[in-house]
């Protein structure tokens, strides 16, 4: 029998609680939502003031060199390459998620110039599927998207007709990890190029591109990065590539010499050739809080923390929700997981938008799936513990049916 006090006395032994000390949280809510935005770090104000206030407001146009804002990318880039196993000079942090898929998809498809196909899961996060989409439709020369389900499906549809291999590590609604090196590993056997979304594992989870030896990864940093709404993504290229598979969006950014300010383009033959444009400078410098705090945890540590956590939900769901029709949709297995938790349930959307009033932020994703983020940089286990409870009371009260959690909201 879990009890209240077993997980207060849980949290007295977490190694690395103090994490939780770098960030704003409300102070009554308990917040499990971190796989879709990340909380606050406590610094992140004081860097924006400062970027805003003494490096915009003062040093005006020399901040781009007396601030180092013109190579805040690769500086960014190299702090977060530690926590994914890459090197210094394959990483930078740069515009959208959805952008850097293109780029990279766009630049694999270069390396396989007689090959049309590629690889994707059909159940993906939209973005990754419609920019290959957009993407295919662009090129208009019999490319064409392979979508498979389950890992062994994905397995069997990589054969020596495959270009690109564009996967996410980790599922977006059902929190399944996939096998990053054996996939990769069949991928480059059929002579295919690897590119991996590590959007909702990047920071939650260890990660070692090199070793698996992908040849192309991106990410984004406002979940467990807590780089703030909208922050930069992310994007890997090996270095065995730089200067060889070029990304469409040539701008002057990746130019091999920007400020000569040629006509025509000349690629930089380093991971600079991954930028584009004018860098969104505010938010490129906040997000490198959250960043920094990721690097220096012990990833081994959060990772061990994150599983203890979603194992304490999933049997706390068992001990105290068996009665509601819950369906744990994530894998029980350990190894077979991210940090996330996420069931299905007819009412699904209206018990989110209860717990959300009650005071336990999770979120909603169609048709029927709750989503729990378990971030182990803050969240305590008593935390999870009150959440269950707060869950067992809207359900024994059928308070979801209550007319106000039945109406839609915008963002679910």
């Amino acid at each position: 029998m879990i009890t209240r006090e077993s997980c207060i006395e849980r949290d007295k032994q977490d190694e690395i609680a103090c994490f939780r000390d770098e960030f704003s949280l409300p102070e009554h809510d308990i917040y499990m939502s971190g796989n879709s935005l990340g909380a606050m770090p406590k610094k992140a104000m004081a860097k924006a003031e400062q970027v805003i206030l003494d490096q915009w407001g003062t040093s005006l146009i020399k901040s781009w060199n007396i601030h180092g804002w013109f190579t805040l990318s690769q500086t960014i880039g190299d702090t977060l390459a530690t926590t994914i196993g890459a090197d210094a000079g394959e990483v930078v942090v740069t515009d959208a998620t959805g952008i850097n898929i293109f780029k990279v998809l766009a630049a694999a498809l270069t390396l396989n110039p007689t090959r049309k196909k590629i690889v994707m899961e059909g159940s993906n996060f939209p973005t990754d599927n419609y920019t290959a989409q957009g993407l295919v439709k662009l090129l208009g020369d019999k490319h064409e998207i392979v979508f498979a389900e389950t890992e062994q499906g994905i397995l069997d549809a990589i054969d020596d007709s495959v270009a690109v291999v564009c996967l996410t590590q980790v599922h977006y609604k059902s929190g399944r990890l996939l096998d990053m090196k054996t996939i990769t590993e069949k991928t480059q056997q059929c002579g295919a190029i690897s590119v991996w979304d590590l959007c909702h594992s990047g920071g939650a989870l260890p990660i070692d591109l090199n070793a698996c030896n992908v040849d192309f990864a991106i990410g984004c940093t406002y979940k467990y990065y807590n780089g703030g709404p909208g922050s930069p993504a992310f994007v890997f290229c090996a270095k065995r590539h730089q200067g060889k598979a070029l990304q469409p969006l040539t701008g002057w950014y990746s130019h091999q010499a920007p400020f000569a300010f040629e006509r025509d383009y000349r690629p930089a033959d380093n991971i600079n050739q991954m930028l584009s444009g004018t860098q969104a400078i505010v938010s490129l410098a906040m997000s490198e809080i959250g960043i920094d705090i990721s690097a220096r945890a012990d990833i081994y540590k959060l990772r061990e923390k994150s599983l203890n956590l979603s194992d304490l939900f999933i049997e706390l769901i068992a001990q105290e929700c068996a009665d509601f029709n819950f369906n744990v949709i994530t894998p029980k297995q350990r190894e077979r997981r991210g940090s996330q938790v996420a069931m299905s349930h007819e009412n699904g959307y209206e018990i989110v938008q209860a717990l959300i009033k009650a005071g336990v932020m999770g979120d909603f994703r169609a048709p029927d799936t709750l989503r729990f983020g378990l971030t182990p940089l803050y969240l305590r286990y008593v935390d999870v513990y009150d959440a269950v409870a707060r869950l067992k009371n809207i359900m024994q009260n059928e308070t979801y049916k209550q007319a106000e959690f039945n109406q839609r909201q915008a963002v679910t």
